[in-house]
């Protein structure tokens, strides 16, 4: 097999509330960290993902519950919350979920999340809900500023892949199972045979020199590549990375707080 390497081409520069909140058992299953919810009506488990803009219902799921349009509005149901009237994109989702061991009903978004204060745990897996000033307290460690690009919670890390470094903004994804990715606007990587396995679902993982984030150094990790959305937007940070720790996304106050896992 041939050894790519990412290499960096550009530098970056620089709805209502409900009313309850709770905990849930979560799942942490190759890379990404699966949940059980419900949305539209349709219990099953979901995958949680920060880095997701909208919430979506697999198009499956969708046609066994009798719903024949792409663009819904409804529950969701999550961890002791529920948030009404709350926009459900119905979606074809079978590359990002074939590789569970479980059929998975859709993903929980960021539309969806960003009311509250969330906790993620890896090991044991679990998601806590609660919102502002109800959260207890969370283990000292490192705190980053988090703001909103392209409707995804981001924060700043700084990546190399030798002779060039970047820093940029980068969605945290605890949905996303590659621990780096980065914009097709950013980083390439020469001598990729199929370049679209290079994008999420793809099956060809190129090395990443380093990643610095929260302060620690990272290195010869497995990327890939996103498309280039908008020019604030570097990539993504994966559960590869992140499940390193226990994470607060305290997104009422735009914090990623950071506490040692276990």
């Amino acid at each position: 097999m041939t050894h790519l390497a990412l290499t960096i081409s550009a530098l970056l520069a620089l709805a209502a509330t409900p009313a309850v909140a709770g905990e849930a058992a979560c799942w942490f299953e190759n890379g990404v960290v699966v949940v059980g919810a419900e949305v539209m009506g349709v219990p099953g488990d979901y995958i949680l993902d920060t880095a997701t803009p909208h919430t979506q219902l697999a198009d499956s799921q969708a046609q066994t519950a009798g719903f024949a349009q792409t663009a819904l509005t409804g529950e969701v149901r999550l961890a002791g919350i529920v948030a009404k009237d709350r926009a459900v994109a119905v979606a074809v989702l079978d590359l990002r979920t074939g590789a569970l061991p479980t059929p998975i009903a859709g993903v929980i978004g960021a539309d969806v999340l960003r009311d509250y204060v969330v906790d993620v745990s890896f090991t044991p897996c679990r998601v806590a809900l609660r919102l502002a000033g109800q959260a207890p307290h969370f283990p000292l460690g490192p705190t980053l500023t988090m703001r909103w690009v392209a409707e995804r919670p981001v924060v700043s890390a700084g990546v190399a892949d030798g002779p060039h470094a970047l820093i940029g903004t980068f969605a945290p994804a605890t949905g996303g199972d590659t621990a780096v990715r980065l914009s097709d606007a950013m980083a390439a990587a020469p001598g990729a045979g199929k370049p679209r396995e290079l994008y999420p679902y793809g099956v060809l993982f190129p090395r990443l020199r380093a990643l610095s984030f929260a302060g620690s150094l990272l290195e010869n990790l497995k990327a890939g590549l996103l498309k280039a959305e908008n020019p604030d937007l570097t990539g993504e940070i994966g559960a590869p990375v992140l499940s390193r720790y226990r994470l607060r996304f305290d997104f009422p106050s735009g914090r990623l707080q950071l506490a040692p896992a276990g």
